[in-house]
């Protein structure tokens, strides 16, 4: 209890002070993830509408890998990334000046839109599945085309869209495996929130460790309690 007692008293410290070090990391956390998440929803919420919307040969398949994607682990996700970015990968080998390379925040993203993707993709496609399809055939009914049919579900299913992509956030936000395989967790480079913890805990630097967890934690609790917002299950 001692050391937890004085881990907390310097989590504070370093949270009020505002320590360079451990804004740097949660400046980089933000960033990276807050990129992986734009990319991710741009190519997400277009995918769960049409799958949700669409019928074509192969969907059943693509749903479930959609869902496979979602319960997928992450640390498999960097594994996957590391083999197609290092320098004896597929894409690494290339040595193209827009393949990111490993150890860099760009590699780091690349493994995050990999997991945010399905999470954005399969609560889009659920929240359009709900929709009453009535609403289609009335908007079609009055001349609107493919894409405007297909603006009116979304606006519909809003609610389910907004809680997809804070579902996003969630999950590359909080995750450590596939950064750290990718990213290396080097100081001032690629170390956000999750690998710093990892490491100050295995330091026994507890202040520090306790410091970026709250913050972590503070970011996990925003993500969820917007998601029972908007799913109508908070606080009346």
């Amino acid at each position: 209890m001692g050391e937890i007692g004085q881990g907390l008293q310097e989590a504070l410290g370093l949270l009020l002070t505002g320590d360079p070090g451990l804004y740097e990391i949660v400046w980089l956390s933000l960033r990276v993830s807050g990129i992986a998440l734009v990319i991710a929803t741009i190519i997400g919420i277009p995918a769960g509408a049409a799958l949700g919307m669409v019928r074509f040969p192969g969907r059943r398949l693509a749903i479930a890998l959609v869902y496979t994607g979602m319960a997928f682990p992450p640390v498999v996700v960097g594994l996957f990334v590391y083999l197609m970015l290092s320098r004896k990968g597929p894409l690494g080998s290339l040595a193209l000046a827009w393949i990111p390379r490993l150890f860099t925040p760009e590699a780091m993203i690349v493994a995050q839109v990999i997991i945010a993707f399905p999470l954005v993709a399969g609560f889009t496609m659920t929240s359009v599945m709900v929709v009453d399809p009535n609403l289609r055939l009335q908007v079609q009914a009055l001349g609107a085309s493919r894409w405007q049919t297909t603006l009116a579900v979304l606006e519909e299913a809003r609610t389910g869209v907004i809680a997809a992509v804070v579902a996003g956030f969630g999950g590359i936000i909080s995750e450590v495996g596939a950064v750290m395989l990718v990213g290396g967790n080097i100081q001032g480079q690629t170390r956000v929130l999750t690998t710093a913890i990892v490491l100050e805990t295995n330091k026994g630097n507890f202040g520090l460790a306790i410091a970026l967890g709250l913050i972590l934690l503070a970011f996990a609790f925003f993500a969820n309690f917007m998601i029972l917002r908007l799913q109508g299950r908070a606080f009346d």
